[in-house]
């Protein structure tokens, strides 16, 4: 098969999604994706069929979707990377030793300029990190402080021993803790300082839990393209799997130099993406590594996607030359689409939902209340390829879909 011409309807596509740093795994996401679906169908007068989980192995699983139009219909596979086990199992460990690895990350980040590195690229994104941090301190700072009050108390009124008081203070420093968790996984402050030294460690090149899932993934890609069943390939990295998609991308590249070359257009697609902020790290350099080779990359598309109302984002940022990786000329990758989180919102709702941070993050993936030039369905469901999506800033191929969804191809942006 031929890769797919500008302007010619997609019939088959198969998805690669990478999640993010998110415990829920396939069996949630798969929910996710059929509660959206329902709010896309109301706003698009299509069909979409929607086939059951399969859990294929421990890495991956997925489900097909059918949807049609007026004149068109898509098949697309939905494949499903299983990250949740490594992420249940981190999430799992005890807290007396998840802090400590948090606390390390945390120092290197200050000492090593990181923190002020981020702050200089994204001023909001590095406020919404430092948040968890502080709270993290705060939860062990009155932790101690109330096990020092009760055995300050044990101590000097009720005349306890030395020991006993010593005793008191740990105990209440124990019970105060454990009763601040629920709060602490409310405000998600155990997920952030959980993921990141993990994420840190993967940018910087040690052996991590990710190394084998990406190379999982990139076999996978590789051979839907050398099957050459589907018109389009497309990656899909959310948040944290902003920086585990890229890495999936090039290894397949590795494993196979003529991916995108020959058969189906393969495209990455980067939404919400943390990539920047784990580059920026001075011991990242496998990371700019990846970033490099997709910059030069013309056998695919990288397509990263910012929004200004996603805090957790870096918006109007060159996730290239931002991070200090320069290619010159050569450079081809990524286009940078920046997208309105507000088009694809009724006024009611935006405002309803702008300040939940984590839900707007989660917007990208989720279906819209109206026609947007963004939209994920379209994206991942729809009859037109990304790349012209993505080209058109989304706004003229909107424009080409009728009242009915009936799709009249518009000319092919360069």
């Amino acid at each position: 098969m031929m890769r797919a011409e500008p302007g010619k309807l997609v019939r088959r596509r198969h998805v690669f999604y990478v999640e993010g740093y998110d415990p829920q795994g396939a069996r949630g996401y798969s929910g996710l994706f059929r509660r959206e679906c329902k709010r896309f169908l109301t706003v698009w007068p299509v069909t979409a069929e929607i086939g059951e989980l399969v859990l294929d192995s421990d890495d991956l699983a997925h489900w097909n979707i059918e949807t049609k139009g007026p004149n068109w219909q898509v098949s697309t596979r939905y494949e499903f990377l299983r990250l949740e086990d490594f992420i249940a199992t981190n999430l799992a460990r005890p807290l007396i030793s998840q802090a400590p690895r948090a606390l390390r990350w945390m120092l290197n980040d200050l000492v090593s300029g990181t923190l002020l590195r981020i702050f200089r690229a994204s001023w909001r994104f590095a406020l919404h990190l430092i948040v968890p941090q502080a709270l993290l301190l705060a939860w062990l700072a009155l932790s101690l402080a109330a096990g020092a009050l009760l055995g300050y108390v044990t101590l000097r009124w009720l005349s306890f021993p030395a020991l006993a008081a010593l005793f008191c203070l740990a105990a209440g420093a124990i019970l105060t803790f454990v009763l601040l968790r629920p709060l602490a996984e409310r405000w998600f402050v155990i997920r952030v300082t959980n993921g990141w030294p993990y994420l840190r460690e993967f940018a910087r090149d040690a052996p991590s839990g990710y190394d084998r899932s990406i190379d999982v993934c990139a076999r996978r890609v590789v051979l839907a393209a050398q099957a050459a069943e589907v018109d389009e390939i497309v990656i899909v990295g959310h948040s944290a799997g902003g920086v585990i998609a890229p890495a999936v991308a090039v290894r397949a590249l590795e494993l196979d130099p003529n991916l995108g070359r020959r058969g189906p257009a393969v495209t990455l697609m980067t939404v919400g993406s943390l990539l920047p902020a784990f580059a920026l790290h001075p011991a990242a350099a496998k990371l700019r590594n990846v970033i490099r080779r997709l910059a030069v990359e013309g056998s695919l598309l990288w397509v990263d996607c910012q929004a200004r109302k996603d805090v957790m984002n870096f918006w109007d940022f060159d996730p290239v030359r931002g991070v200090g990786v320069e290619v010159g000329a050569e450079r081809c990758n990524p286009l940078v689409w920046t997208v309105r989180l507000h088009d694809m919102l009724t006024d009611e709702r935006y405002e309803r939902l702008r300040y939940n941070y984590f839900r707007m993050h989660y917007q990208y993936i989720m279906g819209n209340d109206r026609r947007a030039p963004y939209d994920y369905f379209m994206l991942t469901c729809g009859p037109v390829r990304l790349a012209e999506w993505a080209r058109s800033g989304g706004r003229s191929v909107l424009k080409a879909f009728s009242d009915t969804a009936a799709y009249r191809a518009c000319a092919p942006v360069a």
